[in-house]
């Protein structure tokens, strides 16, 4: 089967939008988002670079507008000003002649954040979705999804859990998402939010699927399908079922705390690579040494 010709960019949620620069903060956040950053990366993988069209889906937040300007005034700062808000709030909208038009045109599409389900509940099953997943297979073409727009990005998607009763069997609500990376479940704000255990209870429910968990600022731009790189200032965690030996979830009642052994974790920062085929690290760095020592 060939690999898909497109890339994914999916984020943890809260990348940096350049907004620091407009207080005249140190030279190392201009470092940091226009040459680092996140919103760079999009740019830089999009075809036509500061010519691209980029078209910002908002679907899933409830400040649909404001989320839209946001991006626009970011992306304009990094020299792309051709940004355009595709604003579907429903499925009517999702078949609307003048949005799929545009999807057909653009070179990125960016997901925003919100509420997941949104997306999967609006999308499944449309023409737009269907537009979606083929140019990101057969075309250079650039998904990108911050919180809610990566957490749908997967075939099978959390749709719901608090993390503070996370290792309690059925807190943790799943569905299909979007389906465009297969194999892993996505969760976000990963650190900041304390969402181990969430991610962790929905590998132990599918161990066959690999577990990324996103920090805040930053993400994982995926090629061929399967092998990713890592991007931002932050820390990307894998959980890995495939060597589960013991597992109580199938068998506990509703509202028991889930016991599972000999799950994998790695973790990853930037330029770190890694194929989800392997499940292995590819490319490791060099370690730098630290000439004190």
């Amino acid at each position: 089967m060939a690999h898909p010709k497109g890339y994914l960019i999916a984020v943890g949620g809260a990348e940096d939008k350049g907004t620091d620069l407009e207080k005249g903060i140190i030279e190392r956040n201009r470092l940091n988002f226009f040459e680092l950053g996140i919103l760079h990366h999009i740019i830089e993988l999009a075809q036509k670079k500061e010519d691209s069209v980029v078209e910002v889906v908002t679907t899933a937040s409830q400040i649909p507008d404001e989320v839209a300007v946001n991006y626009q005034e970011a992306f304009k700062k990094l020299g792309c000003a051709n940004v355009g808000h595709i604003r579907i709030r429903n499925r009517e909208d999702a078949g609307n002649p003048e949005y799929l038009e545009r999807l057909r045109r653009c070179d990125c599409v960016m997901l925003s954040g919100g509420n997941q389900l949104r997306l999967s509940s609006i999308f499944g099953g449309t023409t737009f979705l269907e537009i979606l997943r083929e140019r990101y297979e057969k075309e250079n073409f650039v998904i990108a999804g911050t919180s809610a727009g990566a957490m749908a990005m997967s075939n099978t998607m959390i749709y719901e859990g608090s993390a503070a009763t996370a290792h309690l069997k059925g807190e943790i609500k799943i569905t299909t998402g979007l389906g465009l990376l297969q194999g892993v479940i996505i969760d976000t704000h990963f650190d900041k939010r304390g969402r181990f255990n969430r991610l962790a209870q929905a590998v132990a429910a599918q161990p066959g699927a690999i577990g990324i968990g996103l920090g805040e600022d930053t993400g994982m731009i995926v090629n061929d399908g399967h092998k990713f790189s890592v991007i931002g200032s932050g820390c990307v965690t894998i959980i890995d079922g495939k060597y589960i030996d013991y597992n109580n979830i199938a068998d506990i009642p509703i509202g028991a705390p889930i016991a599972v052994e000999n799950l994998v974790v790695h973790l990853l920062s930037q330029d770190d690579t890694y194929d989800l085929k392997t499940r292995k690290f590819v490319g490791v760095p060099s370690v730098v040494e630290d000439d004190d020592n």
